[in-house]
């Protein structure tokens, strides 16, 4: 009898706690699901989807001036909105996964949302009919624009895209941390690496489009070169399909826009209703209801207390009249994340000018190497490989250097990464100054003002990539990381959105200032600051104007890093995974020792 209570309760500890189910909805065993298993699937799919997306998205900017004959500002505008309305869709993708269909099944029809979108777009630059005609003239202007019906075609398939992938980016990642048991020590200690090798992996893919596939769309063909890509998205739709078995999944807990309502509405409807000075006093749920659904129960802190009037008890009990102590809090956690959104915002807008005008800069340069041509987007390429190998190098020995400096197991805060890339992109609009003013005099030396092809490497602008991997090895895996450990349990696709919202924010930006800045420059007769002719332009002044308002972004940092509560059960958790780590390995120093 002693051994099968035994075994039963060890069986018992075999079940995941935190809460995940199978698409039954029944509990699982952690032996059976979940883990880097499970995210290897999941791997294999982020890694050839970004591959397709970073296919178009990459080199997006010169079809539309090679095939579609369109200036600098419209091309450039084009695509970021297009990148824009990529990274904003992500928020209905969040509501639909925690409300109405889960992750999996949002990420399974979207991604055919997704390939619609990707066939179509191949088919629109492959069929004659749907371009217009070549043109070999270097005054775009007298060439043949893209009639009304080629266009709605292209942005058809492109916006199609966008809705597909606004149901898979914010859920692709937070299923792959769902594969990993906040209850578990081992586990929770394994997901604090999965972001940087989630990054890793997406910048995998990114590297080869970066390379093969931009070359193949430059020299062989724009058919060939967007038909991989979409073959691609179908092999990773086929992959994340055949890795169902093995997939943990979280129990749907309801809108998260409506919880948050329902706590902002009472705390209005309550506002001359006194908040007791012990929190004991408000409206909470006994600890077993969160305990049994693998969730944490979070107790009140002083921060925002308006909202604490939502938990104030009164004679009503209506939801819209009341929510718990937890309700509360994690509306006030998704409202503390807004701030830090918002100072991702600036850098997003620079990362959007690599798939743009340094695109576009490339091309005023050589780019022989012998008898070998250089795509201008190839060199986002070494934005990837510094980025992996940044990421390498700060998982292996940056990380362990600072835990014995600081005792945080990941080495430094999530915010403190984050502020070291924001440093990075001041560096880098400085850098992208100086060397637009070194190309921009070398075309009034060659005189090449009214255009033509400067007889520098295009090498010159490989500083400006390089730093911008290392920024986004510290900026971009730390913010994906942000905003899915400070999300509230039930909130977790939403908080991931803000991630990709920030980059969507981030590239409408980056269109509204090149046109208003285009515009404002070119006014009362004055040569613009961008032109059609980049030779004639004065980039240096973009670039150098970009580095003012990251500094000014820095500021508003700090002062943001000074005031932020980090969510209270990440940051006892880390504290708690530091002592569970320690208990774990004193065991085997002890056999070592003996």
């Amino acid at each position: 009898m002693a051994m099968q209570l035994e075994e039963e309760g060890g069986l018992q500890n075999n079940y995941t706690k935190d809460g995940t189910v199978d698409l039954k909805g029944d509990p699982i065993l952690r032996c059976k699901r979940g883990g880097w298993r499970a995210c290897s699937f999941i791997g294999v799919y982020e890694v050839l989807e970004r591959m397709a997306y970073y296919g178009i998205s990459s080199n997006l900017v010169l079809y539309l001036t090679k095939k579609l004959h369109q200036g600098t500002v419209k091309s450039a505008n084009n695509v970021t909105n297009w990148v824009g309305t990529i990274w904003m869709t992500p928020f209905l993708g969040a509501y639909a996964a925690d409300a109405l269909l889960g992750r999996y099944w949002t990420i399974a029809i979207s991604c055919i949302i997704y390939l619609l979108g990707m066939s179509l777009l191949t088919l629109s630059v492959s069929l004659p009919s749907l371009k217009p005609p070549t043109c070999q003239d270097t005054n775009i202007n007298n060439c043949q624009k893209a009639s009304t019906l080629q266009l709605a075609v292209l942005f058809g398939a492109l916006y199609t895209l966008a809705i597909g992938t606004g149901g898979t980016k914010p859920n692709i990642s937070t299923i792959g941390a769902d594969q990993f048991d906040d209850f578990d020590p081992k586990e929770k200690n394994q997901k604090l690496s999965f972001f940087n090798w989630w990054m890793f992996g997406i910048f995998s893919g990114t590297l080869f489009a970066n390379t093969v596939l931009v070359y193949i769309q430059d020299n062989i063909g724009w058919s060939l070169g967007f038909g991989l890509p979409t073959l691609g998205l179908l092999i990773s739709i086929t992959v994340f399909l055949a890795g169902t078995p093995f997939y943990r999944h979280k129990v749907l807990c309801g809108s998260p826009f409506m919880k948050m309502g329902m706590v902002i509405v009472a705390a209005i409807r309550k506002m001359k209703v006194a908040v007791p000075n012990d929190s004991k006093e408000l409206y909470e749920l006994d600890l077993d209801e969160y305990a049994k659904n693998g969730k944490f129960r979070i107790d009140s802190t002083p921060g925002l207390r308006f909202l604490n009037r939502a938990a104030v008890k009164t004679s009503s009990t209506d939801a819209w009249m009341l929510s718990s102590v937890t309700q509360v809090e994690e509306t006030k956690q998704m409202l503390r994340m807004i701030p830090v959104m918002i100072i991702t915002i600036v850098p997003s807008t620079m990362i959007a000018q690599t798939n743009t005008l340094f695109v576009k800069q490339g091309t005023t340069l050589d780019r022989k190497i012998g008898s070998f041509k250089i795509p201008p987007a190839s060199l986002s390429g070494f934005i990837t490989i510094s980025m992996l190998i940044s990421v390498v190098l700060y998982d292996k020995f940056f990380v362990r250097i600072m835990q014995k400096w600081t005792n945080n197991p990941r080495g430094i805060t999530l915010l403190q990464r984050m502020g070291t890339g924001l440093i990075f992109h001041i560096i880098i609009m400085i850098i992208a100054s100086i060397t637009e003013m070194y190309r921009l005099k070398s075309a009034k030396e060659f005189g090449l003002v009214n255009g033509g092809q400067i007889p520098l490497t295009i090498f010159i602008l490989l500083p400006q990539f390089v730093l911008m991997g290392v920024a986004d090895a510290f900026l971009e895996v730390a913010k994906i990381e942000f905003f899915y450990d400070q999300a509230p349990e039930s909130m977790k696709s939403l908080g991931t959105s803000y991630s990709t919202t920030s980059l969507g924010i981030g590239n409408f930006l980056s269109s509204f200032l090149l046109s208003t800045v285009s515009d404002l420059t070119s006014r009362n007769g004055r040569q613009g600051w961008i032109l059609n002719n980049l030779n004639a332009s004065h980039l240096d002044y973009y670039y150098a104007f970009f580095a003012i308002i990251n500094f000014v972004n820095f500021i508003f940092f700090l002062v943001v890093l000074k005031f932020y509560v980090y969510k209270a059960e990440v940051s006892d958790s880390m504290e708690v995974l530091a002592e569970e780590l320690q208990k774990m390995k004193a065991p085997n120093q002890e056999v070592s020792s003996t």
